[in-house]
């Protein structure tokens, strides 16, 4: 849609070919429903928030920041605001927003949609892109093709990895393909009755080995089978790729503000209070309920035991157990709750000036089907807009 009303303003008949019965199907469920356009941050900033291939973008995002989306979005006619984290979103909290908006400018440059209408194949004659062929057979002509289908996340919103596979057609090399930006799974038995668990400001640190691969502060929640949320979600487009080779190791500081002698003396001064009742409930101003019966069980301290009777040396133990409270992860989520793709079209291949393929004339690339992916927070559809323009001002 951005780069259907980019080119178009610049004189192109544009042509949309969506196998939905409706346009922007995935970006209605981004940023639960919101819709996080953008991140206000300046480009350095930004590239350093991309995971893959940050250098290949550098071109697009100088070229259209984001202050270019947020001024786009306004001047279409959506107030923007800013969160946390300089997280962008439409005032009214409402994705939909952001979908009536470029459907507004499609229609302003003459964009001619083609709904429930699946492309099976791009035509290349002599080394350049020509048209599509459609499902039902005719082939739609053309001078230049676009492919900008996403990745393989949330397949019911028609992203099954098309692009990925027009890509090998023309002669593309298509890089592992993963799930990011989703859940972690872990192996501890401990950790399932911790489920609908929110935890706030904790750090996370994920290594292999000795070796420290993730730190970070922030929000996370436990799952029927690991770990998620804001923090976690970012961790998994640092690590996921590693876990092919392995289970890592994970730690949580549940009081990040505390260094071990401080807690030792919050414990100490918890313990003061509840001097005479069993140890199980002498923790309650200290942690979530649901998280006490593992960490007693961590501690190795008997549940039962009188605060009185507690050691320092079983004290020590506790407040190890809280600053670092370990799981194994084994792997990440599925396609089907991952936020985006990690892997896509090699992007050696790709002209990072331009998003035209190197291999073929007349045919770019653009957003998730890119081997490119960044952290949560705006930048994934940051990458989506920019290199959207790019290929929409480069198309002769």
């Amino acid at each position: 849609m951005m780069c259907a009303v980019h080119a178009a303003e610049r004189g192109h008949e544009v042509h949309i070919f969506e196998k939905n019965e409706k346009l922007g199907k995935k970006l209605f469920i981004t940023g639960k429903g919101r819709c996080n356009v953008t991140n206000d941050c300046d480009e350095e900033d930004f590239l350093r928030s991309v995971v893959t291939n940050p250098r290949f973008l550098y071109s697009a995002i100088y070229q259209y920041n984001s202050q270019d989306v947020m001024s786009f979005f306004r001047q279409a006619g959506v107030p923007l605001k800013t969160e946390r984290g300089n997280r962008v979103f439409p005032v009214s909290d409402h994705s939909s927003d952001i979908i009536r908006a470029l459907e507004k400018r499609l229609r302003e440059e003459g964009v001619q949609i083609h709904l429930n209408t699946t492309v099976k194949e791009i035509r290349i004659q002599d080394g350049t892109a020509c048209g599509v062929v459609l499902a039902d057979g005719s082939l739609f002509a053309s001078d230049a093709v676009v492919v900008a289908s996403g990745g393989m996340s949330y397949p019911l919103t028609g992203s099954t990895g098309d692009g990925y596979r027009f890509a090998e057609e023309a002669g593309h090399t298509v890089r592992e393909l993963q799930p990011s930006l989703t859940s972690l799974l872990t192996q501890e038995e401990d950790l399932r009755p911790l489920q609908g668990l929110s935890l706030r400001n904790v750090r996370l640190t994920i290594r292999n080995g000795k070796k420290k691969l993730f730190e970070d502060f922030g929000e996370m929640l436990f799952t029927h089978n690991g770990i998620s949320g804001p923090l976690v979600l970012t961790a998994s487009a640092h690590v996921g790729a590693l876990l092919k080779k392995g289970p890592l190791t994970a730690e949580i500081d549940l009081k990040p503000a505390l260094d071990p002698e401080k807690l030792d003396a919050r414990i100490l001064r918890d313990f003061e209070e509840n001097l005479h009742k069993q140890f199980c409930n002498a923790l309650d101003q200290l942690l979530p309920s649901s998280l006490i019966p593992v960490v007693i069980r961590r501690s190795g301290i008997e549940e039962r035991k009188r605060v009185h009777d507690i050691t320092r040396e079983e004290r020590r133990r506790l407040g190890a157990v809280i600053k670092t409270f370990g799981c194994t992860i084994t792997g990440t989520g599925s396609f089907k709750e991952a936020i985006i793709t990690r892997g896509g079209v090699h992007v050696k291949e790709i002209d990072p000036g331009t998003m035209e393929s190197r291999m073929v004339k007349g045919l770019y690339f653009i957003g998730e089907v890119l081997d490119v992916d960044a952290c949560t927070g705006g930048f994934n559809l940051q990458i989506a807009w920019a290199t959207a323009h790019l290929a929409a001002v480069s198309i002769p």
